[in-house]
């Protein structure tokens, strides 16, 4: 693990934001709070200059018009993001988009953001802070989902077992290994106020050094869906500290696996059997 030169705020930073099909009225909501949350980072000066830039897979024309027009709107009158819509020549996944979107990162900082996420109003503020640390190079947030129920999305490294019992046992079965969700979930160290180490991080949001981003070459796009987050996770481990940070929270809409289609978990098990093949297999 490095220590990465020391930053000094006010920062710049880009955003690399997603979108395949995804909902449009939630993707404005995502953009609205994001500018809000860039807005106050800037009063309080943490960041200068913030740059979106959304990358579209969807290869949908009619799509891309409505997600464009929503895009608009909602960073109506915000000076304080400029915003850029790209439509990508050809869907390569979840971490080729964002590699796509970011490939030109001239940043101090880069946020991966999801299109189904609400920023609260301070979390770059705080997340700012963190990065601060030149021994940092990663800040993962504190999560609720719609109803104010805390999603535990940091994770220690996981075993086949949990990933199944996640995935696709029902909640009778998944009761019968509490302890050991729990604790891959992390939830004995990321249930408090304190910031913590974690191993792995959620690709939903992660606010990241845009050096090491770029040392480690982005997301390693034979990842096409789900694992891209845990592989650029333990790659990043090698040039600094990733940590969860409470008091940059967010709210996130999203779902498992499981409840998305049979080409969803085909892509998950694909997935995570080449994680385990690179990074070792644990069963139980």
């Amino acid at each position: 693990m490095r220590r990465m030169e020391a930053l000094s705020p006010p920062l710049t930073l880009s955003v690399s934001l997603v979108l395949f099909h995804s909902d449009i009225e939630r993707f404005a909501q995502t953009v609205r709070s994001l500018a809000a949350a860039v807005t106050y980072a800037k009063n309080v000066d943490r960041l200068r200059q913030v740059s979106l830039v959304v990358l579209d897979n969807s290869t949908d024309p009619g799509y891309a018009e409505s997600a464009r027009q929503a895009m608009a709107i909602a960073v109506e009158g915000q000076s304080a993001i400029s915003s850029r819509y790209v439509v990508a020549p050809a869907n390569t996944g979840y971490g080729g988009g964002h590699n796509l979107a970011a490939q030109e990162v001239g940043s101090d900082l880069h946020l991966v953001l999801n299109p189904d996420v609400d920023l609260a109003e301070q979390a770059l503020a705080q997340g700012v802070e963190e990065l601060l640390d030149p021994t940092v190079v990663l800040v993962a947030p504190r999560v609720t989902a719609d109803d104010g129920t805390p999603e535990f999305l940091c994770r220690r490294y996981p075993s086949v077992l949990v990933l199944l019992l996640r995935a696709f046992a029902p909640a009778v079965i998944r009761r019968q290994f509490v302890s050991r969700l729990d604790r891959y979930e992390m939830r004995d160290v990321c249930s408090g106020t304190d910031r913590a180490d974690i191993v792995l991080a959620s690709g939903c949001f992660m606010l990241l050094r845009s050096a090491a981003f770029r040392a480690v070459g982005g997301f390693d796009e034979r990842y096409f869906l789900y694992f891209e987050d845990y592989d650029l996770s333990m790659r990043l481990a090698g040039e600094g500290a990733l940590h969860f940070q409470p008091a940059m929270a967010i709210v996130h809409h999203g779902g498992y696996a499981a409840s998305k289609g049979w080409r969803h978990i085909g892509l998950f098990i694909r997935s995570g059997y080449r994680f385990f093949r690179q990074y070792g297999w644990q069963w139980i």
